[in-house]
């Protein structure tokens, strides 16, 4: 029997539907029950081509188990005690506050700071419990790395170093590829990509000793090609290369590798007023005049706008953030990939199976600068 349309319209809800809990499952760490889940959804199409109505009901029934049991399901976590992790980029955002909370939980805190003296580096201390040690950490400073390792490895002995958090990172600004001055890209991918490479290597040795975890914070900009974040996501898919293959090298030693994409969050990684008024300057320094002229001052000038709306929009609630570094450190079987945060995992979703020219579309109106698009037109005429 051949399939009327509104049949044809329940396969295609059946198959959204599956693809929707399938990321949700993921997301928590339950892919088998999803993909068994799909498995059903496409027999039950099968079955609603042939004219049986009655499977929209059992379809149901099987979301509604899935969903129950995946958001009930509670994992095991690893016992805290004996167990100690190194983040960097602790001087305030997510690195800041995941001391905070490892420390709490009863963990030996290793907090990198770029500013020892600093208002967060004084905080922590002034917070915390006398197993956690905040620590000059420029992770751009070979020399300061090497003093962490030293003090580090001494105090840990045959231990071992159970965790590193890769989190220190810099955004830079927000401007289009072309305008981005060379020193800036440099200093972004620097700081994000190739310095946490170098403070992994140095401190593998002691997470080989405890069969220990890596966790990167990374971003769905690394994965989406968003107009305005040239460097920052292309640091941020290497980090995303990079340790995806470092998870399946390190696999043998039984040292499990976990990389964080979240959305938009309110951290001080977006710069104060005073950093984003130097970039500008240098954008005016360093630019060719003809490229000058063809962006317009206007529009150069507004993307220190777009970075206060971006500050704005962010979301001020660090939990979802802090429970995904908690459970890729802690839980027994911890996830490749986390995506916490509005729109994390969404976005790329989206972006993976939409057409590119449908993609590139939605993004351009997201993020594009009106009164530069109309330059642009008029100039074209």
């Amino acid at each position: 029997m051949q399939a009327s349309g509104m049949e044809l319209w329940l396969c295609v809800l059946f198959v959204a539907t599956s693809a929707a809990l399938l990321m949700v499952s993921w997301s928590r760490g339950h892919l088998l029950w999803s993909v068994g889940l799909v498995v059903v959804e496409v027999t039950l199409c099968y079955w609603v081509s042939n004219g049986s109505v009655a499977v929209i009901l059992l379809s149901a029934s099987c979301a509604c188990c899935v969903i129950h049991f995946t958001a009930g399901r509670k994992e095991d976590m690893l016992p805290v005690k004996g167990k100690a992790v190194l983040i960097t980029g602790c001087d305030s955002g997510f690195g800041h506050n995941l001391a905070k909370t490892l420390d709490r939980a009863g963990m030996k805190v290793y907090a990198g700071v770029l500013e020892e003296s600093g208002p967060g580096a004084r905080e922590l201390r002034e917070v915390s419990s006398a197993q956690l040690t905040v620590l000059q950490m420029d992770i751009t400073n070979i020399n300061q790395i090497s003093e962490v390792h030293k003090l580090i490895k001494s105090q840990i002995g045959e231990a071992g170093l159970w965790g590193l958090v890769n989190n220190a990172g810099v955004l830079g600004s927000m401007c289009n590829g072309e305008l981005l001055p060379m020193g800036i890209l440099r200093k972004i991918l620097n700081v994000n990509f190739v310095a946490g490479v170098e403070v992994t290597k140095v401190f593998l040795p002691l997470i080989r000793q405890a069969q220990g975890r890596i966790v990167c914070v990374s971003s769905m900009s690394g994965e989406v090609p968003m107009p305005g974040f040239a460097a920052y996501g292309a640091s941020k898919a290497a980090v995303t290369s990079f340790f995806g293959v470092l998870r399946q090298e390190l696999s043998c030693w039984g040292i499990k590798v976990a990389i964080i994409q979240p959305s938009g969050f309110k951290t001080n990684i977006l710069g104060n007023q005073e950093e984003w008024n130097k970039i500008q300057k240098e954008i005016f320094s360093t630019q060719p005049q003809e490229v000058i002229d063809a962006y317009g001052k206007e529009y150069i000038c507004s993307l220190l706008h777009r970075l206060n709306n971006m500050e704005a929009q962010g979301c001020a609630d660090f939990g979802p953030v802090l429970d995904d570094l908690q459970h890729a450190l802690l839980s027994e079987k911890p996830r490749p990939f986390y995506f916490p945060g509005r729109g994390a995992w969404v976005i790329p979703f989206f972006q993976r199976i939409a057409p590119v020219w449908l993609s590139d579309a939605i993004f351009a109106q997201i993020f594009r600068y009106r009164k530069f698009s109309q330059v642009g037109a008029t100039s074209n005429k």
